[in-house]
This record gives structure tokens, sequence and C-alpha cells, in this order.
């Protein structure tokens, strides 16, 4: 039998529960713990919606109080040095932090400190969808450290709750093409083998917690990358295969075109691919995949308002169920 997971939960609630939080906080109506009290509520709740539903490896990380790109730049250590002096004593970010950077901050006013003004990031859209990200900021001397703990925290709560989890993080080569090299020009890949060490420890943290399996999101498979990116997916992930727990590498928003030999033959467990919006790579995958790993199958679609035609994603799944048995995934 198929095992179900999610590849991510809107996070907003069922009535705009986050946003109307948000809203009342960046006014001053609400405090901080009355904000964490609504993002404990709303991962609770929803995790709960997934299990009801018959998820069986529910997504951690997926929850974020902006957007998902600006969390993993907090939990890198990547605040541009206008931000420096909204950290706390300890020199790690802090939720203001974070919506400093998202919204900027006027000197004296909404974290601004030493009469300074703190100009928000760049926001863009999150590939061909209709959000969007802040885009992450990369200086040639980039340092990184693991510098926020949301993730950690919210698997805690979901274990704490009985939940099974797959903990989601955003790849090291999609988050570094999201971003910008600022002040001198340079290469964003000089800063892989320095980033990468992070992953590492993150993925040592989730081991620590009981987590199995994690999921990798690279979207970025999905388009047509030069060849000194395809060259450095498999350098990171030759290294990050020596790290604890089951990787599932997940592409979506397209199909792998000609990423597709590149990404069956990384070193990981699992691979996940968009059928919604890709169902002709389907055959080629069944070929080339082997079948001692992972293929985990997109066949909801998560940007269609209207009930997924289940009768339909049967047939789809037929084929895959043959050929890999207890190794397929449905998503």
């Amino acid at each position: 039998m198929a095992l179900a997971h999610n590849l991510g939960f809107p996070r907003i609630g069922a009535d705009r529960e986050l946003k109307k939080a948000l809203e009342a906080y960046w006014k001053g109506d609400i405090d901080q713990a009355a904000l964490l009290a609504v993002g404990r509520d709303l991962r609770a709740t929803h995790w709960q919606l997934q299990k009801d539903a018959g998820i069986d490896l529910l997504p951690v990380g997926d929850f974020a109080w902006y957007d998902q790109v600006l969390t993993h730049s907090l939990t890198f250590g990547v605040f541009p040095e206008r931000f420096v002096d909204l950290r706390d004593d300890k020199g790690l970010p802090t939720l203001d932090t974070l919506f400093a950077m998202a919204r900027g901050a006027s000197a004296g006013c909404c974290g601004g400190r030493h009469g300074k003004a703190h100009h928000a990031q760049e926001l863009t859209k999150w590939f061909d969808t209709n959000y969007h990200y802040l885009v992450p900021e990369f200086t040639q001397d980039q340092r990184f450290k693991l510098s926020w703990e949301q993730l950690f925290d919210e698997v805690e709560e979901a274990r704490a709750l009985g939940h099974r989890v797959k903990p989601v993080i955003i790849g090291p080569l999609t988050y570094l093409w999201l971003g910008k090299a600022k002040g001198d020009s340079f290469d964003k890949l000089e800063l892989l083998d320095r980033l990468l060490p992070i992953y590492g420890e993150i993925l040592g943290r989730l081991a620590g917690q009981g987590v199995e399996w994690v999921q990798i999101d690279e979207p970025i498979l999905s388009l047509d990358l030069p060849q000194d990116w395809k060259n450095a997916f498999e350098r990171a992930y030759h290294s990050l295969q020596y790290s604890p727990l089951k990787k599932l590498v997940a592409t979506y928003f397209g199909g792998l075109e000609d990423n597709l030999g590149l990404a069956v033959s990384l070193p990981v467990d699992g691979l996940h691919v968009d059928l919604v919006r890709a169902p002709e790579q389907l055959p080629a995958l069944l070929d080339r995949l082997p079948t001692y790993k992972v293929l985990s199958l997109g066949v909801v679609n998560g940007r269609n308002v209207w009930r997924c035609d289940l009768e339909a994603a049967r047939e789809v799944l037929i084929e895959a169920q043959l050929r890999f048995g207890d190794n397929l995934w449905v998503a």
C-alpha cells in the first residue's frame, strides 16, 4: 500500500487567522505571546486535519511567519548588515528581526534602534505562483551559522502531539539560486561549500529528535540549469549523503526535462516529481529511477480549487505501484 504524504499545508488558516494576528501584532493590539499562541493553534489544527484525512507523514517546517525563504535566511544566519543591530544580546535574530527584514523598520519605530532606519529586503515571485518571497542577500565574505530554532521547535510540537513527521527544508542549490549577490560581483555557487555544513548540522539535529525522513525541496530542477549548477547538485548531495536521515528530494512546478538523469542519480533515498504539471515524465522515471529508492508522485493539484478526481489519479498510479510496490508514495 502506498504511503500518503503532503509537501506542505496552507498556513494562513481557514478564517485567515494568521493574517489577522500578524496585522494585530504589527499595530500593537496584541503582544508576541498572543501571536505565538495563534501560530501554535494553527499548526496543531492543520496537522490534525491532515492526519484525519489519511496523511501518513505530516510536513513540519512549512509554517512561516512571513515566507519560507525568509525563515531559511534566519535559520542560516543570512541577514544583511543593516539589520545587525536588531538582533538579541547573543547576536541571534528575533521575531522582530524577521519582520523588519520583511517590512522594514523606521528610526525609533517597529524595531528600529539607534536612530537608524532599515529598508526591507526585495520581494519577488515564488516561481510561477502568485506568492512572493524575500530575496536572500549574499556577500562575497558570507558566513553561515545556525541561528533560528523554529524548525526544531515545531518538530517537538508535532511529536508531542503524537504525529509522525517529515521536516521540510529548501535545498541548498535552490536557496542559493533564489538569492542575489550584493556588493562586489561574485558567483553565488562559491558559497555552496560554506552552506553545506549547516545542512549537515540541521540533519544531525533532526535525527537527534527521532526524525526518520526529511523532504529537501529543489524546485529549480524543473528549470533549464547551467552546467555548473548541475555539477553542483552532484557535489552537494554526495556530501550530504553522509549526513543522517533518509532524504526525499522534491521537485515541483514542472517536469525534470533535461535534469531527469541528474535527479534520478542523486545519492538520496527518494525523489518526488510533479505529475500534475508534467504527467509525460512518468514513463522515463519508471525506467530510470532504481526501484530501491522511493518514488513520490504528486497527483493531487494543490493549486486547483476543485476536488481531486481520485479515479483518474489511481489510473496514473497503477503502473508505478506494480514497479515500486511499497516504495511508492503519493502526494
